[in-house]
């Protein structure tokens, strides 16, 4: 069984990217599962409390999620052009202490979507987050993109995907995503 993580990068109750990977989740392929992880609980990154106190709790039990998983998930809200700072905040504090990126990051498949009541969906902070997928060693998945925009008529209000175009394009973009994962995972793993 394939287990992905799954992060969205918003803190909003009714976040269009937490729904979105709330479907998701509905819709993995056979032989594949989602959990969800929250960036809630996570604080600003200060050095001086790396420093005086560690790693935050928070931030531990998210890399231990991380690094169980087989592959990594990020539903990206965009907020002006590009990565919204809660979001680049946890990464940050995940990288730390740096000896841990290997572990939690490197090499491990990742794949970025997002959800958007604009005409763009998140086309710009996908393209954002790139350089810091590179950085921290990663192996993005680059055969599929889903970009939601007008997230506000393809969610309902109760965060339902009412789309079915936008369902059958992240159901696609889930299996293929599963089977990136899939074909780099080492035998018995």
């Amino acid at each position: 069984m394939i287990k992905i993580i799954g992060i969205t990068g918003s803190l909003r109750s009714g976040s269009f990217n937490t729904a979105l990977l709330h479907v998701a989740a509905g819709l993995m392929p056979n032989g594949a599962v989602l959990e969800i992880a929250t960036l809630k609980g996570i604080p600003l990154y200060d050095g001086d409390i790396e420093t005086d106190e560690g790693i935050p709790q928070a931030v531990i039990a998210l890399q231990e999620q991380i690094a169980a998983a087989d592959g990594l998930l990020l539903a990206t809200p965009e907020y002006n052009n590009s990565i919204p700072g809660v979001f680049k905040n946890a990464i940050d504090w995940l990288s730390r202490p740096p000896r841990d990126i290997v572990r939690v990051f490197g090499g491990r498949p990742v794949a970025v979507m997002g959800a958007s009541p604009g005409g763009f969906g998140t086309v710009l902070s996908q393209n954002a987050w790139l350089p810091v997928l590179r950085t921290l060693g990663t192996r993005p998945w680059f055969g599929g993109r889903l970009l939601v925009s007008r997230a506000n008529h393809v969610f309902n209000e109760s965060g339902e995907m009412v789309d079915e175009a936008a369902r059958s394009q992240l159901r696609n973009f889930l299996a293929g995503f599963a089977e990136f994962v899939q074909a780099g995972r080492k035998p018995g793993g």
